[in-house]
């Protein structure tokens, strides 16, 4: 294969931004001298609902405004994207009925992926930006269906794609035998040692020229554990090796952007023996070149001048002007609303939120224990991925995934409910598309049956704040709980919210933020300037666990915790 020039591209996923920041990123990745922007497609974002389609119109704008800009396109599509997203961009909804055969050839799965070809690809295919195209990602390190890879590769082709198609996989020789494709460029996946990187792929594929198509220039964080961050010198130096190569080069992130809404994903590590489920803090700044909010940081500058000596000929853009940030300020939530679950009926055992067809969300769990009878330990087993337990209406306890279920003795009569809520789905590794849910309720040897379902899905929309549901906020009072408060501004800005103490979810003007935590090590939410609005701006907040106080606070600057680095 022939390269006459090397690629000097960036990630900046078009669905962790918002449409109206679109050409703010774009433009700052021209002026850090890349020519080529990178995009996974996110199909749970485009079909999140069988055959209920949206958002089909960004690929489109998004191509656009990269063309207008100056910059070819990498698409993506998947239909597997990994990216820290939930679920690995593929839909709850398939993976429950697809099972054990995600990411096969086997009809259950791949009749499905043709129909989702069939709606994405016309979006991109025939787009004068578009430079090359994905084909799956990072498939060797999952499995070795090379029909399933040469289906879609197949697919891509039928469908109008007529740009190079590449491949892209950790530098091993059981990720290069077992996600590439014969005829089909291969790529590499690392963030440092690039020499050996590229010397594995001469090995397996010598007429391929080196291209990086991930350099991990940061990393992303998980709930409970220190921020990772990637020094300056440390990056630097691994992507001067690539370029000094003469190699094309994608960096991982460019600008990392946000996991707005339900759209982090989770990782499985075992942890000194034990299988540790990890879910993804809400922020993808990802220690990029450009943060969370686009501005650029010591590794920009670092990196352009990289790609400036790369292209002396290029002419290179200045930054584009950021907008303002808000200032700080303190808002208090003075109004309240209980939370409306929907009746979802019974079954003797607990369905998982797949079969009850909830993506994202809240679901309770009732049921009752017979009596008289002694009290009894009372155990939930198999949460995915935290529950809430209630006793008679008092809170009993509260179990995390992987932790220990069992709780202090139940008298009986007593009725039960279990509140679960669902965090990201995996998004790597063999767990891909596993439920959400609750494995069983035990009253001391005995599985408690007949449980009612109800459920409370999010995103959503929370209550409006001109409705009847709204009244002043009180003393303590029942969880989870809606609680509401205003904030005036002068002018449309960007800016950081911070919840005090407690878990839950963030609306701004009817915008999900996503979650917060007080496990950190995420401290703020971004809050992006499109949002926002000159005068007043809702703020809506659902928390699971308790607010410290009944307030939050606005800052114009961010605090994802301390490093662990």
């Amino acid at each position: 294969m022939t390269e006459t020039t090397p690629v000097y591209s960036g990630a900046a996923h078009y669905f962790r931004t918002l449409p109206e920041q679109w050409s703010h990123r774009l433009r700052s990745l021209h002026a850090m001298g890349l020519d080529t922007v990178e995009t996974y497609l996110a199909w749970n974002v485009h079909e999140p609902v069988e055959g209920d389609w949206r958002r089909l119109d960004d690929i489109e704008r998004y191509l656009d405004a990269a063309a207008e800009e100056g910059l070819r396109v990498i698409v993506r599509p998947g239909p597997y994207i990994c990216a820290e997203w939930d679920n690995g961009g593929l839909p709850s909804w398939l993976t429950a009925r697809a099972g054990r055969f995600v990411r096969t050839a086997h009809p259950v799965f791949l009749e499905p992926v043709r129909r989702y070809l069939d709606a994405v690809v016309p979006r991109f295919a025939g787009h004068p930006a578009l430079s090359m195209v994905q084909v799956e990602n990072e498939y060797g390190s999952f499995g070795t269906d090379a029909e399933y890879l040469a289906a879609l590769a197949d697919g891509l082709r039928e469908r109008g794609v007529t740009v190079p198609l590449v491949t892209s996989d950790g530098p091993t020789d059981i990720m290069l035998t077992g996600g590439t494709v014969p005829g089909i460029r291969a790529t590499v996946n690392f963030g440092s040692n690039p020499a050996s990187a590229f010397a594995a792929l001469a090995m397996h594929r010598p007429d391929d020229e080196p291209f990086c198509m991930e350099f991990w220039n940061g990393w992303f964080d998980h709930w409970g554990a220190p921020r990772v961050t990637r020094d300056v010198g440390s990056a630097t130096a691994a992507l001067s090796g690539i370029l000094d190569a003469g190699a094309s080069v994608n960096l991982y992130m460019a600008h990392g952007g946000t996991n707005f809404g339900t759209g982090a994903g989770a990782n499985h590590h075992l942890l000194d023996g034990v299988d540790a489920f990890l879910p993804t803090v809400t922020s993808y700044d990802y220690d990029a070149p450009l943060d969370e909010r686009g501005a650029p940081t010591e590794k920009f500058v670092a990196f352009r001048e990289l790609f400036a000596r790369a292209r002396p000929a290029a002419e290179l853009p200045p930054l584009p002007t950021l907008p303002p940030l808000m200032p700080e300020q303190r808002v208090a939530l003075t109004r309240t609303a209980e939370v409306v679950f929907e009746d979802l009926g019974s079954s003797p055992v607990p369905a998982s939120f797949e079969e009850l067809g909830v993506d994202h969300g809240l679901v309770a769990y009732r049921l009752s224990i017979p009596g008289p009878r002694a009290p009894e330990p009372l155990e939930v087993r198999d949460v995915r991925d935290r529950a809430h337990v209630y006793v008679d209406g008092e809170l009993h306890g509260i179990v995390d995934r992987g932790g220990d279920g069992m709780l202090p003795p139940v008298g009986a009569p007593a009725e039960v409910t279990v509140i679960v809520e669902s965090m990201g789905r995996a998004n790597y590794g063999p767990r891909l598309g596993q439920h959400k849910g609750l494995g069983g309720v035990f009253h001391g040897i005995q599985q408690l049956n007949r449980i009612h379902h109800s459920a409370h899905r999010l995103p959503g929309d929370p209550p409006a704040l001109d409705s009847a549901a709204w009244s002043a906020t009180a003393g303590s009072q029942a969880l989870p709980r809606y609680y509401a408060g205003t904030a005036e501004l002068a002018e449309q800005s960007d800016g950081y919210l911070e919840v005090p103490g407690g878990k839950g979810y963030v609306w701004v003007n009817g915008f999900c933020l996503g979650r917060y935590w007080n496990r950190g090590p995420q401290r703020r939410l971004y809050v992006p300037w499109p949002i926002t609005r000159p005068g007043t701006n809702e703020i809506v907040v659902l928390e699971l666990d308790g607010l410290d106080e009944h307030a939050v606070t606005l800052h114009s600057a961010p605090d994802l915790g301390p490093s662990g680095a």
